[in-house]
């Protein structure tokens, strides 16, 4: 008979920040043989990382190589998709199934979770409406699923995921709903996805005053998964993807091609809009790599655009070559050039030298249309006056059912205070690794266990 475990992914806790403020989650670690650092692999980005925890290999092999690519066939940036066959691997309970029939799985919130083979799954996947509105809403399967956990739970909190308001109300969601899928389903594996403290280290940075209070509330949501589940004979492991280091500004590589000639950009309206496909180079930028992705003009100048950005104050290292492959990155959907940052910088995708304009919906929380990541999309504009009067006369103008956007983010990419993405940003400051099995496993010679064990950990306490 397969053992039942539930893996919690508490994204952006690093051992430096297990202590006083998280008892639940340091009791559960000195019965498990205390903390193990993760290492993740590059990049230390949530899809990228997830996917290796769940298929055991590298990005090379299964194909995620940010949470975002240039689809050259498509010509458009893309970020943030859903689809599972995207992971190009087999997938942890996949390979449970094939040694057991029995075994069933259900993911709540982790990444990649629809059109898998999962056999019940939650994500948050919100409803477009024609007008414009964006109604708070998730996806489930089966679809009865999401009936009983919004009857049960209210909607899915949305707006306290991602953007301005998110807090800890949405993890608190997702871990009751976790609760409630494997008190009525006992599926064998469990994947619960946390996203709280992550998005309060990235506005605020890991040495703010608030933090102590972010790490009570994740832990008050950890003891209550812990103790239902050890309850029902569900064996946890902690993990998380990576940790969160303090940043001081970003860089803008685009702007740096743009000045070299090499971005293909037009106006509308008096916006600045860019064709990645269509650029002699462009950066997706994500967390604290981007991938830069050449034209035809760019790729004949390829030494060139790698020298000048080598150059770019903040950029650390520019992975050309073979030199991808070598850091588990020889996929087709990386990019021609991988830039790394300085550990205190992060990558934005901004490629106007205006503010003024800036694309209508870099002001808005906007993560499919932009091509990059945004961690400004956490904060309301400090320029408004009345943060709270704006947001809500333009949401009452939605309801009304004009088209009205919702443009109070930030440009400014100083208010960003933490950032992640590199391998290398200090023992104490990686992913975190708690099972009963962890002991066991070997280390690499820093001391860390590679993200991609935790498949073969978990396969193991399954099996035995």
């Amino acid at each position: 008979m397969p053992r039942r475990i539930a893996i919690i992914d508490l994204v952006g806790l690093s051992p430096a920040l297990i202590g006083k403020h998280t008892p639940a989650i340091a009791s559960f670690a000195r019965d498990r043989g205390g903390v193990r650092t993760l290492r993740p692999v590059l990049p230390a980005v949530t899809t990228t990382v997830q996917s290796s925890m769940l298929t055991g290999v590298a990005p090379s092999q299964h194909g995620i190589v940010g949470n975002g690519w240039l689809d050259r066939d498509l010509g458009e940036v893309q970020f943030w998709k859903q689809s599972n066959p995207l992971v190009q691997a087999e997938k942890l309970w996949e390979t449970a199934r094939r040694r057991d029939q029995s075994v069933t799985c259900a993911n709540i919130c982790w990444w990649y979770a629809m059109h898998s083979t999962c056999d019940y799954m939650v994500t948050p996947r919100p409803i477009y409406r024609a007008d414009g509105r964006k109604v708070p809403d998730c996806l489930t399967h089966p679809p009865d699923l999401r009936d009983r956990l919004t009857r049960s739970l209210g909607p899915f909190p949305l707006f306290k995921f991602w953007g301005p308001g998110a807090d800890i109300t949405s993890t608190r969601w997702i871990a009751d709903a976790a609760i409630r899928v494997e008190r009525d389903h006992s599926p064998t594996i469990n994947l619960v996805y946390l996203p709280h403290l992550d998005y309060g280290l990235q506005k605020l940075g890991p040495d703010h005053a608030d933090i102590p209070q972010h790490l009570r509330d994740l832990d008050h949501e950890v003891a209550r998964l812990l103790e239902h589940y050890t309850a029902r004979g569900v064996e946890p492991i902690l993990v998380s993807e990576y940790g969160v280091v303090p940043v001081t500004d970003a860089v803008a590589p685009n702007r740096v091609l743009r000045e070299a000639g090499l971005l293909t950009w037009r106006e509308e309206l008096g916006r600045e809009m860019v064709d990645p496909a269509a650029c002699g180079a462009f950066a997706v930028a994500d967390h604290q790599i981007a991938h830069v992705y050449l034209g035809k003009t760019g790729a004949s100048r390829h030494d060139e655009i790698a020298s000048l950005l080598a150059a770019t104050p903040g950029i650390e290292q520019v992975l050309v070559g073979e030199q991808r492959t070598a850091a588990g990155l020889g996929h087709a959907r990386t990019g021609d050039l991988v830039l790394i940052s300085n550990r205190d910088r992060w990558f934005c995708h901004d490629w106007w030298l205006d503010d003024d304009h800036a694309p209508d919906y870099q002001r808005t929380v906007d993560i499919h249309r932009k091509p990059g990541y945004d961690p400004r999309e956490l904060f309301v504009d400090p320029a408004i006056r009345f943060p709270k009067l704006a947001i809500g006369s333009r949401l009452i103008r939605r309801k009304l059912g004009f088209r009205t956007l919702l443009d109070v983010i930030p440009t400014d990419t100083s208010l960003v205070r933490g950032s992640h993405g590199r391998v290398d940003q200090g023992l104490g400051w990686d992913g975190i690794l708690v099972a009963d099995a962890a002991a066991n496993l070997d280390d690499e010679a820093d001391g860390r266990v590679p993200c991609t064990a935790v498949r073969d950990l978990a396969l193991g306490t399954i099996f035995g």
